[in-house]
C-alpha cells in the first residue's frame, strides 16, 4: 500500500464520522511534505470553506497524534470541484451521463487517453462512449480520470456563469 493510501486509511473513519467522504488523498514531496485531502459532503450539498477548515483542524490533530509523516508537512483540504477526479467505481455510476477524460496505464486500441460520455460501471469495468462507440475499460487499468467542465455543467452549478 502506498503512503497516500496509508494516510487515507488512517483519516477516513474520522472524516466519514464528520459527515464527509474522502475523494482522494495525495501525499506529495519528499522533504517538504504536502498532504492534499479532497472531500465531499455525504448529503450531496456543496462543501463550504468552513467544512474544509473543520476537516483540516480534525485531520491535523489526528496526524499530529498518530505521526505517520516524518518531519513538517502542509495540510490542504479542498472540495473536488466541477472537474472532480473519478477515483472509485461508484463514481462512474454516480456521474453516468457526464463527460469525462480517462487515461489508462497502458494503450487500449492504440491509445491511452479517452474523452467521452460516462455510461456507468458494470462489474470491474467502466463504460464510456467515445466518438460514438462504446468502450469497456478495466477499472484497474485506469491511471487517472476526471469529469470535464462543460457549458451545461457550469449552467447547472450554483453560481455558475458563462463569461
Amino acid at each position: 500500500m502506498d503512503f497516500s493510501r496509508r494516510v487515507e486509511a488512517l483519516i477516513r473513519p474520522t472524516v466519514e464520522s464528520m459527515g464527509f467522504g474522502i475523494v482522494r488523498v495525495l501525499v506529495l514531496g519528499r522533504f517538504e511534505r504536502r498532504v492534499q485531502v479532497m472531500a465531499e459532503r455525504h448529503d450531496g450539498r456543496p462543501i463550504t470553506i468552513d467544512d474544509c477548515a473543520n476537516i483540516s483542524r480534525t485531520v491535523s490533530a489526528l496526524l499530529d497524534v498518530e505521526d505517520p509523516i516524518e518531519g513538517p508537512y502542509t495540510l490542504e483540504v479542498s472540495s473536488p470541484g466541477l472537474d472532480r477526479p473519478l477515483t472509485a467505481l461508484r463514481d462512474y455510476e454516480r456521474y453516468a451521463g457526464r463527460e469525462a477524460r480517462v487515461e489508462t496505464a497502458f494503450p487500449i486500441e492504440g491509445r491511452r487517453k479517452f474523452k467521452g460520455r460516462l455510461l456507468g460501471a458494470e462489474g470491474d469495468q467502466v463504460k464510456l462512449e467515445v466518438d460514438g462507440q462504446q468502450l469497456a475499460l478495466e477499472f484497474a487499468s485506469i491511471e487517472r480520470a476526471k469529469l470535464v467542465v462543460t457549458d451545461e455543467v457550469l449552467a447547472a452549478s450554483e453560481g455558475g456563469r458563462k463569461s
